[in-house]
């Protein structure tokens, strides 16, 4: 009953900055003009409509949580995709020089083991679940690049959609405080009423 509510409460008593109902999922908070208007229009009292608008609070602060850690995760990717890319450009620039490339590699931890690589056309990539492929020097470049535009454009839209998810607990918040203030002003005006 009380999504049924906010969605009939989109009307003449609240509205949504230039029209926006959701982002990927992420419901639009409704700005409340007048509060009395709004809570009769969603048939709600000020305990039920408070309720309504503090599990919403709840929801865009859980989605957050999620978005934010996915944001480390593409964050932390995204260096490991551009040194992988940095190492293939370096195998390949060792191998039109006609140099072997020295490196370190950890067989366990803090133990390392050193190896000279000549003249390879081809290089192992981990692509997650424990799976391994290879792929030619040129394959793994474009991959790599693909994989790396792929991350950038991820963490745009990431970033886009924690902007819209902080707007709409900031108008959720702006809300509760309404819905709060109108109904100690009732009070009061009933208790001064009561008085006199």
């Amino acid at each position: 009953m009380a999504a049924a509510a906010a969605s009939s409460s989109s009307s003449s008593a609240a509205a949504t900055p230039q029209g926006v109902t959701e982002r990927r999922g992420i419901p639009a908070a409704s700005f409340v003009e007048d509060v009395e208007t709004y809570l009769r229009q969603a048939g709600l009292d000020v305990n039920s409509g408070l309720a309504f608008l503090q599990e919403r609070l709840q929801q865009y602060k859980i989605v957050e949580m999620k978005l934010l850690a996915q944001q480390r995760d593409l964050q932390a990717k995204i260096p490991d995709i551009e040194k992988c890319l940095d190492i293939v450009a370096t195998l390949q620039a060792k191998k039109a020089l006609g140099e072997a490339l020295t490196a370190d590699f950890e067989l366990s931890e803090g133990i390392y083991s050193r190896a000279k690589i000549e003249d390879t056309d081809s290089v192992c990539l981990w692509l997650g679940a424990n799976v391994m492929l290879e792929y030619s020097c040129d394959e793994a470049n474009a991959l790599l690049k693909k994989n790396l535009e792929n991350a950038k454009a991820s963490l745009e839209v990431l970033v886009a959609d924690l902007q819209f998810l902080r707007d709409q607990q900031t108008i959720t918040q702006v809300t509760i405080a309404r819905v709060f203030n109108w109904d100690v002003h009732q009070r009061r005006s009933k208790q001064a009423i009561k008085e006199t």
